[in-house]
């Protein structure tokens, strides 16, 4: 009893149209093996699935491109005609595109002004105001945290030097405010020497 004629439609399950899609897929390329070896025939195939997947076959003695100029030889037609078209109007496309934003630099240059309108000039401006204000405002910012900065090594500085004070007045060495009357000190702290002026008590002669 001989099998009855299936129906060549669209399989519906996801996971049936693959498994049949890797057998078939699997019987054509053996095909065209057999064609190139049997027939000594140049073939070339191409196949994607439906989720973009390339699968490919060629004659060990020739290549995809050879077989297809081959093709445009033999039928009079050019292929890459349309393609060509299509990539010259992007061109043209990004071209224009491209002038428009050299003609927008250098008329926020201030040149090549003649050829806008009021309406224009006016736009034109009302954007170099915008974007100079973005421009103080963040260069505002980055003087506050550059002063910020500055402060906190100030700080760091007059805490250092204050720490040195305490130790020198650990030894009896009095301040009396007025930097004349101050004397020179080298005292070593953290293994590096610092200067501190200082007032000596007379009953400490050798300090100074």
């Amino acid at each position: 009893m001989g099998r009855g004629k299936i129906e060549i439609r669209r399989i519906e399950s996801t996971t049936n149209r693959q498994v049949t899609f890797s057998k078939r897929r699997a019987g054509i390329i053996k095909k065209a093996k057999e064609l190139t070896v049997l027939c000594d025939a140049h073939v070339s195939l191409i196949l994607f699935s439906s989720t973009n997947k390339l699968f490919e076959y060629c004659s060990p003695t020739t290549t995809t491109k050879k077989i297809i100029d081959r093709y445009q030889q033999v039928t009079a037609t050019n292929l890459w005609d349309s393609h060509y078209e299509s990539m010259q109007k992007e061109f043209n496309k990004l071209k224009e595109k491209n002038e428009r934003l050299r003609r927008s630099i250098r008329q926020r240059n201030g040149e090549d002004l003649d050829m806008l309108n009021h309406s224009e000039l006016c736009g034109l401006e009302q954007n170099l105001s915008e974007a100079l204000k973005k421009i103080r405002s963040v260069l505002d910012n980055k003087i506050k945290r550059q002063i910020d900065t500055y402060r906190k090594k100030i700080k760091a500085a007059d805490s250092i030097r204050n720490i040195g004070f305490m130790e020198l007045q650990e030894l009896n060495c009095s301040f009396d405010g007025s930097e004349e009357n101050y004397e020179s000190m080298l005292v070593m702290r953290n293994g590096n020497a610092q200067p501190f002026p200082i007032s000596v008590q007379p009953n400490h002669p050798n300090l100074h």
